[in-house]
């Protein structure tokens, strides 16, 4: 695994990254240059439920995945305006991955 940007993040961790105006997404790092990430095999986490925060669901995962609304995961994503990446535990990253593919 590569450091990004001075070692503050690593390629091919699973990450959670915050945007401004597009929502909250996870997936794996690829890179960031300046505000913009690009995740690959990225989920939006529209709505979660059993975790109160970001850094609690990057720490924890969710304890109510039943409740959360999680779309299907896409290839690649590049998410302009990101203002905050959290790297994930293990247990989070399986609780993320777990949640349903949630539809309409």
């Amino acid at each position: 695994m590569k450091k990004i940007n001075g070692g503050n993040m690593t390629k091919g961790k699973y990450v959670i990254v915050r945007t401004y105006s597009a929502g909250v997404f996870a997936g794996i790092f690829q890179s960031r240059k300046g505000k913009e990430v690009t995740l690959s095999k990225a989920r939006r986490l529209w709505y979660w439920d059993g975790a109160a925060s970001l850094s609690q669901l990057a720490m924890e995962g969710v304890s109510k995945p039943e409740n959360c609304k999680f779309p299907c995961e896409v290839d690649n994503i590049i998410l302009t305006e990101a203002i905050e990446i959290i790297e994930c535990k293990p247990k989070a990253k399986k609780s993320i991955k777990d949640v349903p593919v949630w539809e309409s």
